[in-house]
């Protein structure tokens, strides 16, 4: 059943139940167990047993445990930031430096925000949109477009910017195909990564420009109070971007460290682990001397950030085990085979875009899109002769055009929450903009293409 068209039954499998049940842990699971049954000839014992070790195997790979625990620890340090007050604290400084004075600056300060903060997206929004809705509601600007700004900057610039828990994900992905320069085609993913480009550039041209179009230019968001919970203590500002910084430094010397001067070839899954561990304790050191928080209360946020984490690190365990087992099975060269027979060269990425878009848009998760396309869209590079990093950033750059555009989105949800504003208006109102990214990035594939 190996490199046949039965390889096509997991990953159309994992589509179908992520889409019917709006749950892509469970779509993974289900094809990871598809796979092996596959893989096994149909015998069940084999194919549970199958599954049972692929899944455990994920933790054989040091590569894979760094990732794994990154993403546990990076929930901790957002989770310590916000009980300690340091994001509060952030939010009051840039307040108190009066840099906002009229309505083009406010639209300003939440997208340059959303640009600067890259390590997490959930921190970045919530720091962008709880320090600007204020300021929106006393120039008057409506809260469907401060979730826009946030929205569509935060997530873009963590997939241009891979120094953070997105990029190690998808170094994770490249893994196995023996590859002599794995950061190198990570880092020539950003050049091909349209969508993400247009989306950042659509969100300056609106803020620079102050110009709405759409729904968002009648809408009439909620200006209520954020009813998210806060906390009394407000924690000088460096608490949090000192940390913040040593983290962006830290990645980049390790990278250089391990890459014998060359960052490209450095390990980016060790990089980010050590530096997300130096940046924890550094933010510890910081919370204990300003007596912000007692150790036993740094600990219990600690657990707290890890448990919320969780079922993103599930996902992310199930991602590498399906990855490993469609490689296994073969769908990839399958695929690749039938896309080289039957479809011209040109439209290889916008379809590869398409495809992410759809199942990112049904799932609500890009992350497990990635895991489903990835392992396809690298065969394909690989006998196509088209550039790998053009069609891992077709992919990349489709999930998060179908992150944006999906109301069950987590990153959809989070925006609105953050800006104070209607989910189902901030889905309405950003929906024409993320669909003009969309078929701007379409046209540029095409083009992008035709010249290969």
């Amino acid at each position: 059943m190996q490199d046949s068209i039965f390889s096509l039954l997991p990953p159309l499998v994992a589509i179908v139940i992520a889409i019917w049940r709006k749950n892509a842990l469970f779509a993974l699971l289900c094809g990871v167990l598809l796979c092996h049954l596959l893989i096994s000839n149909g015998n069940p014992i084999d194919g549970f047993s199958g599954t049972f070790f692929g899944i455990s195997d994920v933790f054989l790979s040091l590569g894979n445990v760094y990732i794994i625990s990154f993403s546990l620890l990076i929930g901790a340090l957002v989770t310590i930031m916000n009980q300690s007050g340091a994001v509060n604290g952030f939010i009051n400084h840039l307040a108190s430096l009066n840099l906002v004075k009229n309505s083009r600056q406010a639209s300003v300060l939440p997208t340059v925000i959303g640009t600067t903060i890259f390590t997490d997206t959930n921190l970045s929004m919530f720091t962008a949109g709880m320090a600007s809705q204020k300021l929106f509601d006393h120039h008057k600007l409506s809260r469907a477009r401060l979730a826009y700004l946030v929205d569509s900057t935060c997530a873009p610039v963590s997939i241009l910017f891979l120094v953070n828990g997105w990029g190690a994900y998808v170094l994770g992905l490249l893994d196995g195909y023996s590859f002599d320069d794995p950061v190198g085609i990570l880092i020539g993913t950003i050049g091909y990564n349209i969508y993400a480009i247009i989306a950042v550039a659509l969100a300056y041209y609106t803020a620079f420009s102050g110009k709405v179009y759409g729904p968002m230019k009648y809408a009439e968001s909620l200006v209520e109070e954020n009813k998210q919970a806060t906390v009394d203590n407000i924690a000088p500002a460096r608490i949090m971007w000192l940390p913040m910084l040593s983290l962006l430094v830290g990645t980049f010397v390790l990278l250089w460290f391990t890459g014998d001067g060359d960052i490209r070839r450095g390990s980016g899954a060790f990089s980010v682990f050590w530096s997300v561990i130096a940046a924890l304790v550094f933010l510890i050191i910081l919370v204990l001397g300003h007596q912000l928080m007692a150790f036993k209360q740094i600990m219990s946020a600690a657990v707290q950030g890890i448990k919320h984490m969780s079922p993103v690190v599930a996902i992310l365990v199930l991602s590498f085990a399906f990855g490993d087992a469609i490689k296994v099975l073969g769908t990839g060269v399958y695929v690749s085979q039938l896309i080289n027979v039957d479809v011209p060269l040109f439209l290889i990425a916008p379809i590869l875009f398409v495809a992410a878009a759809i199942m990112a848009f049904a799932t609500g998760t890009s992350w497990g899109t990635f895991a489903i396309l990835i392992p396809i869209a690298v065969p394909i590079a690989q006998q196509s002769g088209l550039p790998v990093e053009f069609l891992v950033a077709a992919v990349l750059g489709g999930g998060i055009f179908g992150d944006h555009a999906s109301p069950i989105s987590d990153t959809t949800v989070v925006a609105s929450i953050a800006s104070g504003c209607d989910h189902f208006e901030h889905v309405k109102t950003q929906l024409p903009y993320a669909l003009v990214g969309a078929t701007l990035t379409i046209i540029t594939y095409i083009a992008i293409g035709l010249s290969f």
